[in-house]
């Protein structure tokens, strides 16, 4: 089998601490139930816990790197060196939500917006599970009854981002909060968002900070699109960035639509490209910890992201 053929295991690629011994496979989805024989087998391990690392390796171009091997990693948690007890760089399927903004602002930018996102979906794993959701003075799921379709489904996913209007208000924050409500639903082992929007958030209950705090929980990694003009008076980039940057994902501010379709491109190559790293926390303190990968390559520049910690669970004593 090759280097990017299917997994013999499955991982749930959080960054919170997971016990093992609960991670068989979910109720299937409606997609799952079209599709049996596409079920991911479960990961079985004798120790109860591990943190599981989704990583991305690119040169100094930003093009992935996908010939390193286990013995050129090192995982650092709160600095203390951790041996590696998985890894893995198969190309297995995900689950993916496409969050979008259709506020009125979005009128002329949608149509390369939904193109991108087909795009996305044809270069994607064809099991991968996928969902959209559109907001703009609300949150709407473009699936009906929270259902998930197939990557490979695209006539059904240009059919659902094609009903989208735009019009209104961004409620960006409430749009976050329900994919990642939605990505838990996922039956996929790791979970992705990504996000496509054209100004800041001036229409949702939800706040930045409670959405942040929720994605720093999460198994999500998320993608972060911003599409602001310049004369944007909500344009917010930096809730954006902070978005990425708690989860391991990547922020582009592309100047126009134009180059839509080379980043979903991009995010789709990188989710099929990554790495998969598992060990033992060292403490199960209930804590923030801080997590750093090291790439050892002497002879090339690398960057290596991954999310940057995890929220440890916390033991506790039998009575």
């Amino acid at each position: 089998m090759g280097r990017r053929g299917r997994l013999g295991l499955t991982l749930l690629t959080a960054f919170s601490i997971l016990p093992l011994p609960n991670l068989r496979a979910h109720q299937p989805s409606l997609a799952d139930q079209s599709s049996p024989s596409q079920q991911e087998p479960s990961f079985r391990s004798a120790s109860s816990e591990l943190v599981v690392l989704p990583v991305v390796v690119a040169d100094k171009h930003g093009q992935t790197v996908a010939d390193l091997g286990r013995d050129q990693f090192t995982v650092f948690d709160n600095g203390r060196r951790v041996p590696i007890q998985f890894f893995s760089a198969e190309d297995a399927p995900v689950t993916v939500g496409l969050v979008i903004d259709a506020s009125s602002s979005m009128r002329r930018k949608l149509g390369a917006v939904i193109a991108a996102s087909v795009r996305f979906a044809a270069l994607s794993n064809p099991d991968d599970e996928l969902f959209t959701v559109r907001f703009n003075d609300n949150v709407h799921d473009l699936v009906p009854d929270h259902r998930f379709l197939f990557a490979s489904d695209r006539v059904a996913l240009e059919s659902a981002l094609g009903s989208m209007v735009p019009e209104g208000q961004t409620a960006l924050y409430d749009a976050l909060v329900d994919a990642l409500d939605h990505l838990d639903e996922g039956t996929r082992a790791r979970k992705v968002l990504i996000v496509i929007s054209d100004g800041g958030d001036n229409a949702s209950t939800a706040t930045r900070d409670t959405v942040l705090a929720r994605a720093r929980r999460s198994n999500a990694v998320i993608y972060t699109i911003g599409l602001f003009d310049d004369n944007d008076p909500d344009a917010n980039p930096r809730v954006l960035k902070a978005l990425a940057n708690a989860t391991g994902g990547e922020r582009f501010m592309p100047r126009s639509t134009g180059p839509l379709l080379s980043i979903c491109e991009h995010i789709a190559h990188e989710v099929r490209s990554g790495y998969t790293i598992g060990y033992e926390p060292p403490d199960r303190d209930g804590f923030y910890h801080h997590v750093r990968v090291v790439v050892d390559a002497p002879d090339r520049k690398l960057n290596v992201r991954t999310r940057p910690g995890y929220f440890a669970g916390k033991e506790t004593t039998r009575q």
